[in-house]
């Protein structure tokens, strides 16, 4: 039986490789290099899913994070500043991950081309936190973009607005992998185009593909050879990740023995993070423990706040060295995320995804620190934009802080409704923006719009029945307030 599997997986694999091999064969010349660089990495992957028996952790194994190996933040920053802030800044390279699209906040382009706040993009805010480093402290913190092929263009473009900013600005693409059909297991690619026939049937691997893609790139021999020793990366829709000091003091200074090469920021569990990645031990390793790993009859385990008490919060910061040494060992070797798509067609296929966080279990070192919940506000949906748009959050030089008028830290938990979806219909029904410096619930269903200078405060839930409208007048308070059924203010 054994045998048989291992002829079908030889099988498998020299079919892939041969359909590959057609593949690039319809490209020319520069395109074809690089697809083949793809490609290599691609054919690892594939060789590792097909070796893949069964989940890729046993339950029983599972341990809790030692103790000494996840630091609260507050004994982190309570060592305090060096004088020669510069010099750590110096050796730092911010990095973010800019692939994702803004289709599902109805937004056509990269999502990072979006306006979060006073008409800025969450790149904008990412230019301005650098360069307000980089003023301050004298120094040269570079900003690199990892796009994919489905936003590098767009970016590109961007990116001349930004020449006379102090901050210099870097891309690098992720790779292109084929999605390959669930029964078949081959690419459902018929040319290397991406038009037409062929617009979907390409994907972006995940942002565990930065390794090797940032060095494939060049840009990480080039960024050592300048003296960079550490990169931050984060997510470009976490506004909360801005660089921070501590945290990076930390890291070089460190003795040479025990230097550590990588820092993953976890922060506490709610009830809204129950399917974040978690940390645990694993062999004596530090792990990545994502709920796509989960046997199914643990999952509402892992989703207990109390067992797994915090998550990942994507915020990373990883020795350039380390990456260098551990991509050129072939040591990397992330989880397979295996991610189930259907194509406008109705064909089912299947990418195959890893997370740079996963990485954590390859690096020597490796630490988790508890930070506050301020550096995890992800934009994900029209209701995180709400919060970030609102008086709860003020801005200096890019970086949005909790309102020191808000008596509790907390941040309002809001739903809006699916008539709030798309970013361009959420913005016509609002007026403005209200004041929700007291808010600690909302919930919007149905047809509603908000008038100029409204005021939330408590528990407001508004609801407008199928067929009804909700229009809240201008200048309302509502404080612990349910509102349903049909309410429209006419002008006469």
């Amino acid at each position: 039986m054994k045998q048989f599997q291992e002829v079908m997986r030889q099988q498998l694999e020299s079919s892939m490789h041969t359909e590959l091999e057609k593949l690039l064969d319809t490209a020319s010349g520069a395109e074809k290099e690089l697809s083949r660089k793809d490609f290599d990495g691609f054919k690892k992957l594939f060789h590792r899913f097909l070796q893949v028996k069964g989940p890729s952790v046993e339950w029983i194994k599972i341990q809790r994070p030692p103790e000494d190996s996840i630091q609260p933040y507050d004994k982190i920053a309570a060592r305090g500043l060096p004088d020669n802030v510069a010099d750590s800044l110096n050796k730092l390279v911010v990095v973010k991950l800019n692939g994702g699209l803004g289709t599902s906040m109805g937004c056509k382009g990269p999502k990072s081309l979006i306006s979060v706040r006073n008409e800025n993009t969450f790149l904008d805010l990412t230019v301005q936190q650098i360069e307000h480093l980089n003023k301050t402290y004298n120094t040269d913190v570079p900003l690199v973009l990892m796009n994919s092929f489905n936003t590098d263009e767009d970016t590109k473009k961007i990116l001349q607005k930004y020449t006379h900013h102090r901050v210099k600005i870097h891309t690098f693409n992720q790779s292109r992998y084929p999605r390959i059909n669930k029964e078949s297991l081959l690419p459902v690619a018929t040319n290397m185009g991406m038009t037409g026939q062929n617009a979907d049937v390409w994907y972006p691997p995940g942002h565990g593909d930065i390794y090797a893609s940032f060095y494939n790139s060049g840009l990480l021999d080039q960024l050592i050879a300048q003296g960079k020793e550490y990169i931050f990366v984060s997510n470009i829709d976490n506004l909360g990740a801005t660089v921070d000091l501590h945290i990076l003091h930390h890291l070089v200074s460190q003795p040479n023995g025990k230097r550590c090469e990588f820092i993953m920021e976890v922060t506490d569990k709610t009830r809204a993070d129950v399917k974040g990645g978690t940390l645990i031990q694993y062999e004596g390793k530090l792990r990545l423990l994502e709920i796509a790993q989960v046997p199914k009859a643990h999952v509402d385990e892992f989703k207990s706040v109390t067992k797994f008490k915090i998550f990942n919060t994507n915020n990373l910061w990883i020795s350039l060295a380390a990456i260098k040494r551990l991509q050129e060992q072939s040591a990397m070797d992330l989880e397979i995320i295996v991610n189930p798509k259907t194509l406008d067609g109705g064909q089912n296929v299947i990418q195959l995804e890893t997370a740079v966080g996963a990485a954590i279990k390859c690096f020597d070192n490796a630490l988790g620190i508890n930070v506050p919940r301020s550096r995890f506000l992800p934009v994900k949906t029209t209701s995180d934009l709400l919060l970030v748009m609102s008086n709860l959050y003020s801005l200096e030089a890019g970086s949005l802080t909790m309102s020191h008028k808000r008596e509790f830290p907390t941040t309002p938990h809001v739903k809006l409704g699916s008539s709030f979806t798309k970013v361009q219909e959420y913005l016509t029904r609002f007026e403005s923006i209200p004041d929700m410096l007291e808010l600690d619930h909302l919930t919007v269903s149905g047809d509603v719009t908000f008038g100029k200078h409204v005021s939330l405060k408590g528990t407001v839930i508004i609801i407008a029945n199928h067929g009804d409208r909700i229009d809240i007048p201008a200048g309302s308070m509502l404080e612990n307030k349910i509102v349903s059924g049909n309410l429209r203010i006419l002008d006469h």
